[in-house]
């Protein structure tokens, strides 16, 4: 009997694919949990729009990050600090105080946790930070930290 996927099922498939499972397997099992439902024409049909609405959606995330990236080029983020003698901060700078910096200076919204900072910014200068934005497209932050008057 072949049955479409409504979720994933463990040693059978993932959710959206279509499968030949057993008669008694599909009618005992997958059908009454709601696992997964019949391969009629009209559920067939519905499974190709969710398939094609889902690449559109991809597609426009992929241009939304694209678009985010050319826009971070142009972005000087400057993040005042407090230092002692010899131009050592008083802490660190972090991901975190990036993205807010990012946010209040540019409107840009990125999560801290797409911005990679290798280990913490512990002196004055410029920095240039990788982030990543989804579908393997990063970005690039510059990044200005000065002193705090």
């Amino acid at each position: 009997m072949k049955v479409i996927l409504q979720q994933d099922v463990k040693g059978q498939g993932k959710k959206g694919q279509l499968i030949e499972a057993s008669d008694g397997y599909a009618r005992n099992f997958l059908l009454p949990r709601k696992l997964a439902v019949p391969a009629t024409a009209e559920n067939l049909n519905t499974m190709k729009q969710q398939e094609k609405a889902k690449r559109a959606q991809e597609a426009a995330e992929r241009a939304e990050a694209l678009e985010l990236s050319e826009k971070l080029k142009s972005c000087m983020v400057k993040i005042p600090a407090k230092a002692g003698t010899g131009g050592r901060l008083f802490g660190s700078v972090t991901s975190k105080e990036v993205s807010e910096a990012l946010k209040a200076q540019f409107g840009i919204d990125i999560a801290k946790t797409k911005i990679v900072l290798p280990d913490p910014i512990k002196a004055f200068g410029g920095y240039q930070l990788k982030c990543k934005l989804g579908y393997e497209i990063t970005g690039t932050v510059n990044v200005m930290v000065t002193e705090e008057k």
